[in-house]
């Protein structure tokens, strides 16, 4: 590759970079090229860099602080050209990338100062000498603790000129899933390299020097060198081939959109053309149909939004592809989407039921932000909210287009709204939207993407949507800086603007309890949080008040009109002894009290004729009594009576909710004495659920019809052999032996496989595990390896769990991507959760400083093995814990740790409050006792 400016009318920036080894900078290795791109021994630094003590004090103190960009200069368009190595360099072992850059940027307020993000690269030292009408460079340095590249010029930009900026640069292709980066598989025998990316979200500054923030879009021009027999794919299609592929000028984009891939993949596509829809994926894969499912469900997927957005797909293509290793789920990619394999390829013959569903959702989730996050952007990261919270509420109504029999927009309550209100019930829980200045480093920006961003977004974005009609996509915008870009239609009046009734979930932390009185007709709320006695130190504008819209039952009656709690209380009337059910089909994201007549009447709908009352409110029910329990504002037994009438229940949503809620019950009590009472009424109440399946599909030979059958006959399966159920547990060992014994014959449906899997191998000893393992490592379909993996830490050999933590620190055996998941999931087992937790400790710092970074889900780990924690002796470790790495702190974790430190902290308080209760509630239902 070159090394000269490429001239023009332009002013031309040239800069002499070579990376070196000085007091502020720290690197791992340094890299500089020869005239024909060869990797030669790093620049004297001493030719190239200046002493920092040349530098104005005062820039050097605004380039240290700042972690924004200043603005002076706004990007237009980058030229690039990368040339990733498939193969590690003979002299020191290194994948590597190497590229050339053009920016060319406007200057909108005059500065003699250029930054530019770049973290992890080396520089090219470039010969300017014949470049008579460059600006004179004064000095260049590498800052790391802001990742910028600075440039300090003699002179000054002038406002409203136009400037190229050229770089030649080296990165390390590594194995950490972020930035440009490295994954490995094996095919037919043969180790295979992918050179993939993952900019998101301030990951591009680690392939090539950019304008790192997602405000500053621009087009992109990119060409990938790569070996004879490889395919390059970016976000425009191809304009070349052979070993050198150029790709058309993206749209006006932020960075952390642009993706860049080498790989040996094939790919199929369908036959329209507006927009080319392909599905990439390694060659085996694809030759087995594992890409058809998603090829299928894109294109009604992408003309349900562009229905809903009224706005054209804006690419010509839209490329999906699926990734051996990938850190994310999916990536929003702009027209080159990346996910993980387990999340796009499906396999009609291991691949269950949930595995479609979460293909589909999934699709949806990351189309849905080709419309909103890529055409339209949010400026900073601080309203994160919007961007994934609006893809994770319109991806149920996107799957629910394509598959339509799957009722799937209803599962939005378990999935996310139950999921978030346990977080968001604490007081280290954080508002959707935060102040700009508030998120300005990495580790800040990655803590945004959490399930209060995701879910809690979703949710209340849905509720919003339930009292207006539907949204009108704003034509011509690029950028938001409000947090509502859309605008609604009314469906009827509202009491307020849409702006004072949104902001007070937005920007308060939390969300109320709604308490109604049927015999005194009042209506009141309250800031609802788990633990009743916590201190809630942040402040809120809205005193923790929120404008509720109440949608209601009363007596088996729908009421037609919402009716809105504008203050602290209300007054709605009485009932004259007609049971009152409020938030129909939870569209509000609250939850709801009563009084202690009415949950008589509720207990009495159940217990007589339970299909009275919608589904998903009988899901509500169970989830709000045990978290209102756990409040302290019902009695626990109260709350346990929600599951008496599961005997005669037979609906997903009912039994998944009360799953959810009892799996708590299992981790602060399966190592006490209330465990054994707890067991022998689980199996009294899920034996009549077990012997429903077994008719339903004529003793386990065919499949239910109904999605949410399929999911829930799973769940029949799982707790009747976790609770005891010898019939369950003679089934389940009995098909994994048969499969043992004819390892090519696995007769197992795919949608009982995980359940199985954990069951037979938590049954079973070192024979089950032995053989799971034998088969994890030869499985070809990213699904079925998944459901070993998590299958093997089921066992209650605590030495071959031991085992299996250790391979989480060999990505050869474990990949990285997985090795949280694997942590976590032995965590979850009662016999592993004290080996996890040892092994965290004992290795967290090599996982966080150098072999997890990029690729361990930090938050996910910390959050899995606490999760059990409910002694003081366990408190007591956790601060130990949190105060040995206080020097280093926790990044991404951070608020993490803090939600761990209440939860044990609350869980302690819980046990000690409710054990001999509950207690004595399981023993009075085993003893065949009425209520």
């Amino acid at each position: 590759m070159g090394k000269t400016c490429r001239v023009s009318t332009l002013c031309v920036l040239c800069v002499i970079l070579a990376l070196v080894s000085i007091a502020t900078i720290v690197t791992l290795w340094t890299l500089a090229l020869t005239d024909h791109g060869d990797v030669t021994a790093p620049w004297d630094s001493k030719t190239s860099w200046i002493a920092m003590s040349e530098i104005s004090p005062i820039i050097f103190v605004l380039i240290l602080l700042s972690y924004r960009l200043s603005m002076d200069v706004i990007p237009e368009y980058y030229n690039i050209t990368i040339w990733p190595r498939l193969s590690p360099d003979p002299n020191n072992g290194l994948y590597i990338f190497t590229g050339q850059s053009t920016v060319q940027f406007e200057c909108v307020k005059e500065t003699n100062l250029i930054l530019i993000h770049s973290s992890q690269l080396s520089y090219t030292r470039q010969d300017n000498k014949h470049m008579a009408t460059a600006l004179i460079i004064e000095s260049t340095w590498l800052q790391p603790e802001t990742q910028y590249l600075v440039i300090n010029l003699k002179s000054k930009l002038r406002q409203g000129q136009k400037y190229q900026l050229y770089t030649e640069f080296t990165g390390e292709l590594a194995d950490d899933l972020s930035g440009f980066y490295r994954s490995e598989y094996e095919e037919d025998g043969l180790q295979k390299i992918v050179a993939t990316s993952q900019m998101h979200p301030t990951y591009a500054r680690k392939t090539f020097p950019c304008f790192d923030e997602p405000a500053l879009k621009a087009i992109f021009h990119i060409t990938l060198i790569h070996p004879p027999g490889t395919v390059a794919l970016s976000n425009g299609m191809e304009r070349g081939h052979w070993t050198k592929t150029k790709f058309e000028p993206t749209k006006n984009m932020s960075t952390y959109l642009l993706a860049i891939i080498v790989s040996d993949y094939t790919y199929i596509n369908t036959t329209q053309k507006d927009p080319q829809i392909r599905i990439w994926a390694r060659r085996k894969a694809i030759d087995l149909g594992q890409g058809n499912y998603a090829l299928n469900v894109t294109g009604p997927i992408l003309d349900f939004f562009q229905s809903y957005y009224n706005i054209a797909y804006p690419l010509t293509k839209s490329d999906q592809i699926a990734l051996p290793d990938f850190y994310y789920g999916a990536m929003e990619n702009w027209g080159l989407v990346t996910y993980r394999e387990t999340n796009l390829l499906y396999d009609p013959e291991t691949s269950s039921s949930r595995n479609k569903e979460k293909t589909a959702t999934i699709i949806a989730h990351e189309l849905a932000h080709m419309w909103f996050g890529n055409l339209v952007t949010l400026r900073w990261w601080n309203e994160v909210w919007l961007n994934e919270g609006f893809a994770s509420y319109v991806s149920y109504l996107g799957a629910d287009h394509a598959e339509p029999t799957w009722n799937v927009r209803d599962l939005i309550v378990l999935d996310e709204i139950h999921k978030v209100f346990a977080v968001d019930a604490l007081t280290s829980s954080h508002p959707l939207s935060s102040n700009e200045d508030s998120i300005v480093l990495p580790n800040q920006i990655s803590e945004q993407f959490d399930v209060i961003s995701y879910s809690k977004g979703a949710a209340v974005l849905r509720m919003l949507s339930d009292v207006l009609s539907e949204p009108v996509f704003i034509q011509g915008l690029s950028v938001y800086t409000s947090p509502y870009p859309i605008l609604f239609k009314y469906n009827g009046s509202l009491p307020h603007s849409v702006d004072r009734i949104m902001s007070p979930w937005v920007l308060q932390m939390g969300f109320p309890v709604v308490t109604i009185n049927t015999a005194i007709g009042k209506v009141s709320q309250k800031h609802f949080l788990l633990d009743a006695d916590s201190n809630v130190t942040v402040k809120s504008p809205y005193n923790y008040e929120w404008l509720i819209p109440i949608r209601w039952i009363r007596g088996g009656t729908v009421q037609k009109d919402i009716w809105w709690l504008m203050e602290k209380e209300g007054k709605a009337g009485t009932h004259d002894g007609f049971w009152v059910l409020a938030n129909i089909n939870v569209t509000g994201y609250y939850r709801v009290n009563y009084d202690l007549g009415n949950w008589e009447r509720l207990f009495t709908q159940l217990n007589t004729n339970h299909k009275v009352i919608p589904v998903i409110n009988r899901a509500q029910l169970v989830d709000d009594a045990f978290s209102l329990a756990r409040a302290q504002l019902l009695s626990t037994s109260l709350a346990l009576r929600t599951t008496f009438y599961l005997s005669k229940e037979t609906e997903y949503m009912p039994w998944q909710s009360a799953l959810n809620n009892l799996d708590y019950y299992y981790l602060m009590l399966d190592r006490t004495d209330v465990y054994q009472p707890m067991q022998d009424y689980i199996r009294k109440q899920v034996t009549p659920l077990f012997l429903y399946f077994k008719n339903m599909t004529l003793d386990w030979s065919s499949v239910p019809v109904q999605h949410t059958d399929q999911y829930n006959q799973e769940n029949a399966i799982r707790m009747a052999c976790r609770s005891g159920v010898p019939e369950c547990n003679s089934l389940t060992t009995t098909w994994f032996k048969k499969w043992m014994e004819e390892p090519q014959q696995n007769m197992i449906h795919p949608n009982l496989r995980s359940v199985v899997y954990c069951s037979a191998i938590a049954a079973g000893d070192e024979a089950e595990w032995e053989f799971g393992w034998s088969q994890f490592k030869i499985a070809s379909v990213a699904n079925e390896a998944n459901k070993l993996m998590f299958a093997l830490a089921c066992t209650n050999n605590t030495e071959l769990l031991n085992r299996y933590l250790s391979y989480t620190l060999n990505s050869t055996i474990i990949r990285k991507q997985d090795a949280t998941s694997v942590i976590t999931s032995v965590a979850s087992n009662r016999a592993g959760q004290k080996l996890a937790w040892d092994f965290v400790r004992n290795h967290w710092e090599y996982m966080f400083t150098e072999y997890g970074v990029g690729s361990f889900s930090f938050a996910s780990m910390i959050t899995g093995v606490t999760a059990r924690f409910s002694t003081p002796a366990e408190l007591q470790e956790l601060k130990e814990f949190v105060e040995a790495h206080s020097a280093t702190g926790f990044g991404s974790a951070t608020l993490a740790v803090d939600q761990a430190l209440e939860r044990t902290r609350m869980n302690i308080k819980w046990l000690q409050t409710n054990k001999q209760e509950i207690l004595n509630w399981f023993n009075s239902q085993n003893g065949d006792q009425m209520q």
